[in-house]
């Protein structure tokens, strides 16, 4: 893993963070190209051209960074992410965490200074005088090892979200280790609760075990061995430590929400660290991917860990709500549920790695919640298996002031086929693995089968979840697929019925397609028939075997010259006039154009893309491609799922056509 490295910055105790510059080492592997300055379409600034990335992962190339700027926002690049597996904490390169909702992952965040920075709350850690930076991930774990360098010495932050001895703890536990490395370095340490998006008011009270914080139902407490000071406000706690050669500190928050609070020792805190990195470290050892992108593929797989929610199985879109995909605003979604589609891929990814509990967990979730809620499936759940209430707003600022700040998502109440074909395409996997599928959901298919073929000529919101419904190509090709996996699940037993009505509809949605959402002046697949705009999941298509002709290599041709910016592609036309360029779209390209028999092409496309990560080899949901900024919620997961499986599919040599 390649560390960043950061000009030196006092922070100063009550003093307004200022600016950093990050640069990341070169590898000096191969040549450079750096393209002219053009003009950011999302941005409207002149930007730099960005260099061509390195093929090391995590290795981001993209010159400076702005760590904070005036009003305390750190550049979404500068996150690493750290969880147990319920939740996930994101930890800025400066030490400090702005983001750790309690006790899930999808709760209001107690720590959101993310989308509030002077009342959202936070965990400062950082030395007194100037300093610079490096970090990495401790190995193949979700553990966060960073060194902070001053003038009169060293010291190294170890961050985890402490795991048991047999999985998750039931408290939450955040440990933050601190090793004095050279000379003594003087480290200043705030644990500052928000309001919780503008809901609650913390306040602390001191007890005969220290001071416990109170935030509605959660219950804080700090632990910590070794600081010189600690004093507390109403509502927050601040700490003092200094560092020797060898020294070791600690900082510790534990919690629970509407339970009592079990205060573990400081040392069994500390002890839990080691734990949790070994725990890690097998967990990663489960699996392998010799190919290729190696490093892209364990950090995403490690990534993608971190986003399933133990207790369920079931996995989040990404870590946060409301990071906007557009400066402009307007465009933040909450993205804290397992959406059908994501899980679809998910399984995929999980596999090709052999990964056999969490398959079945994420399967079986989604199946008993759409059992629950059925027959129809929806675009998305809670992680409790439950329908999605009614979305809303919160009077907080959002990240850098836009907004607006969602809690929700209206997708809930939308029409959309795709995820018809998504879950046919989970079960369906399942099954060639050698599974068995039980009576229940065997009916429960042949319903989702049926219920296809009514619904399939309907107008929907379509794969980008948009206000306007129409008949969009992919669509009626998710459908497709629907009914083709129905058909085969039926031929092996797997699902009641007579698969005749869904074999002869999958052939009305082909030749629909052929007749209505090919055009031949345009020489593509277009978003909808009477348009000639393009749609880059169309892609998709290739991948679920729909076409991997003539027809749908043009058309990969076509969306790289329309929807192109260098490696990377927006959703569909017009969007880089009102957004970054979405980060899975050129990952699934990678995979198209490898099932096109375009091996060499894909590989090349695959080599650009690793630059598209942070220096810990996170993926955004978006990114601007003149400046490299990251844009949209993160760590995303259908990011670093599509990259997992265009690694894995370009990776075998020659892109076997069989391959899905």
């Amino acid at each position: 893993m390649i560390d960043s490295r950061g000009e030196s910055r006092r922070p100063g105790p009550g003093s307004r963070p200022v600016r950093g510059r990050v640069r990341t080492a070169s590898p000096g592997h191969g040549p450079r190209h750096r393209p002219p300055s053009r003009r950011s379409p999302v941005t409207g600034t002149d930007v730099p051209g960005r260099r061509r990335p390195s093929l090391h992962w995590g290795d981001d190339g993209a010159g400076p960074v702005t760590e904070r700027d005036a009003d305390g926002y750190a550049d979404l690049r500068t996150y690493a992410a750290i969880g147990d597996g319920r939740t996930i904490a994101l930890v800025a390169r400066d030490g400090r965490i702005d983001w750790l909702p309690l006790p899930d992952m999808d709760a209001t965040p107690v720590f959101g200074a993310l989308l509030d920075a002077e009342h959202g709350g936070c965990i400062e850690l950082c030395p007194v005088e100037e300093y610079t930076v490096t970090r990495t991930y401790v190995g193949h774990t979700n553990v966060l090892a960073t060194t902070f360098t001053t003038a009169s010495g060293s010291v190294r932050v170890t961050d985890a979200m402490n795991t048991g001895v047999a999985g998750r703890l039931p408290w939450a536990e955040l440990g933050r280790r601190i090793e004095g490395l050279a000379g003594s370095v003087t480290l200043r340490a705030a644990v500052r609760p928000g309001t919780c998006l503008n809901t609650a008011a913390p306040w602390v009270h001191e007890t005969v075990h220290g001071p416990v914080l109170r935030v509605n139902a959660l219950t804080l407490a700090v632990r910590q061995f070794g600081a010189d000071v600690v004093e507390h406000g109403d509502r927050h706690v601040d700490l003092v430590y200094t560092t020797s050669p060898g020294s070791r500190h600690l900082l510790a928050l534990v919690g629970t929400y509407d339970e009592p609070l079990f205060l573990p020792t400081a040392e069994a805190v500390d002890a839990g660290i080691d734990r949790t990195v070994e725990n890690w470290a097998t967990w990663a050892g489960s699996f392998a991917w010799d190919g290729p992108w190696e490093a892209a593929v364990r950090r995403s797989a490690l990534v993608l860990k971190l986003l399933t929610h133990s207790p369920s199985g079931a996995m989040v879109a990404a870590a946060t709500t409301s990071l906007p995909e557009s400066p402009a605003g307007g465009k933040s979604w909450d993205y804290r549920f397992p959406w059908v589609r994501d899980s679809a891929y998910a399984l995929t990814a999980l596999f090709r790695f052999g990964l056999r509990e969490e398959t079945h967990a994420a399967i079986s979730w989604l199946l008993a919640t759409i059992r629950r809620h059925g027959p129809e499936p929806r675009v998305f759940y809670t992680l409790t298996g439950e329908r999605s209430g009614p979305p809303g707003t919160r009077d907080v600022p959002g990240w850098r002031g836009i907004g607006p700040v969602v809690v929700g998502n209206t997708a809930d109440e939308q029409l959309q086929l795709g995820p018809y074909g998504d879950l046919f395409s989970i079960v369906s996997l399942y099954v060639e693995h050698g599974n068995v599928l039980d009576a229940q959901t065997g009916r429960l298919l042949a319903q989702i089968a049926d219920l296809t073929c009514d619904r399939w000529r309907s107008r929907d919101s379509g794969m980008w979840e948009l206000p306007e419904c129409r008949h969009y190509t992919t669509s009626k090709l998710g459908a497709w697929v629907a009914l083709t996996k129905a058909v085969e699940l039926a031929e092996a037993g797997q699902i009641p019925g007579d698969p005749s009505r869904w074999r002869s509809e999958a052939q009305c949605i082909r030749t629909w397609v052929e007749q209505n959402g090919w055009s031949e002046e345009r020489g593509a697949y277009v978003w909808y028939p009477g348009t000639d705009r393009l749609d880059a999941s169309i892609v998709l298509h290739a991948i679920s075997g729909f076409d991997r002709g003539e027809r749908m290599s043009r058309t990969l041709d076509a969306l790289r010259a329309e929807l192109g910016a260098g490696p990377y592609l927006y959703r569909y036309s017009g969007a880089a006039e009102e957004e970054g360029a979405f980060l899975a779209c050129s990952f699934w390209m990678v995979s198209a154009l490898t099932l096109c028999g375009r091996h060499e092409e894909a590989c090349a496309l695959m080599d650009e893309l690793m630059g598209s990560a942070n220096d810990v080899g996170l993926l955004a949901e978006m990114l601007d491609p003149a400046s490299g900024d990251l844009m949209g919620n993160l760590p995303q997961s259908l990011s670093h799922l599509a990259l997992v499986n265009a690694a894995i599919t370009a990776g075998k040599q020659e892109g076997d056509p069989q391959q899905r």
